[in-house]
């Protein structure tokens, strides 16, 4: 299933030609739920597994639109793990120390160490989207930041890292609903930010410049183009995309440590009466 997602590399993208409403083979929420379970289930092993061993490590960009589901997927996905092994970023606006670094600073500065799974909320690629969107960045500029961004996740796969990039489609039409609903429902006000209608206005450049990015972007690292109108299914995805991910990594248990047998003498002397 995961595999329908990912992107080939360097492959052109037009975001208008992939259904937002898609639900694959499935037609209703129950269909996925007892296979939901299990892959959380799964996930958590691996996650351990993944903790024990300290040798690799696992960052997710998540990317899309305003109202697409970040903060869902992330809640809804990644909720059952272990929170010592996991950590969630969220990359707003650059602080002013952030800005006298390079763009790429902020985001290594909150790469997972080895035994990790991080969650980038939003990403470094926000450096060549919303600043190309608002003129802060020239194309030029851009596409040397491209490179930038392929060095990066290189580095962080020589370093044991896997970069696992998420992009959440949602339809205008999607987003328009849900804007209205956080101003319509009281207890959604919070989510409602008067700056995304502005956003909305520039649509059509953030999926062009999105489609730049995944075939630009794409050499150490594919991207998975996941459907988002159903939030059941694209929670389900997210998640299958995610174990495969770690199952990928061919994780294993450390090897036993031969000197705690030492230990068991002891604990058995205890045990006795």
């Amino acid at each position: 299933m995961a595999k329908n997602h990912e992107l080939m590399a360097n492959k052109k993208v037009v975001l208008s030609s992939i259904n937002p409403k898609d639900k694959g083979p499935f037609d209703h929420k129950e269909e996925v739920e007892k296979e939901a379970l299990k892959l959380k289930e799964e996930l958590e092993q691996l996650q351990e597994k993944l903790a024990a061993a300290k040798e690799q490590a696992v960052l997710f960009v998540i990317q899309g639109m305003d109202c697409s589901g970040k903060d869902g997927v992330t809640k809804h996905v990644f909720a059952g793990l272990n929170p010592q092994g996991v950590s969630a970023h969220s990359f707003k606006a650059p602080t002013d120390v952030e800005k006298r670094h390079d763009f790429i600073w902020r985001a290594h500065n909150n790469a997972p160490e080895l035994g990790q799974i991080t969650i980038f909320n939003r990403s470094y690629y926000e450096d060549v989207l919303i600043t190309r969107v608002h003129g802060a960045v020239s194309d030029k500029e851009a596409k040397r930041r491209f490179k930038h961004i392929n060095l990066f996740e290189s580095l962080l796969a020589d370093s044991g890292v896997k970069v696992v990039k998420i992009f959440l489609h949602i339809s205008k039409e999607f987003q328009l609903e849900k804007l209205k609903s956080r101003i319509e429902d009281s207890s959604k006000n919070w989510k409602f930010d008067p700056s995304d209608l502005q956003e909305r206005k520039h649509w059509d450049q953030y999926q062009g410049y999105y489609e730049q990015v995944f075939e630009k972007c794409s050499k150490h690292a594919p991207w998975h183009i996941v459907p988002s109108d159903h939030r059941w299914y694209r929670n389900y995805a997210v998640l299958r995309i995610a174990v495969d991910a770690l199952r990928s990594m061919e994780l294993q248990d450390p090897p036993a440590n031969p000197e705690l047998k030492a230990f068991l003498k002891e604990i058995k002397e205890q045990e006795r009466p």
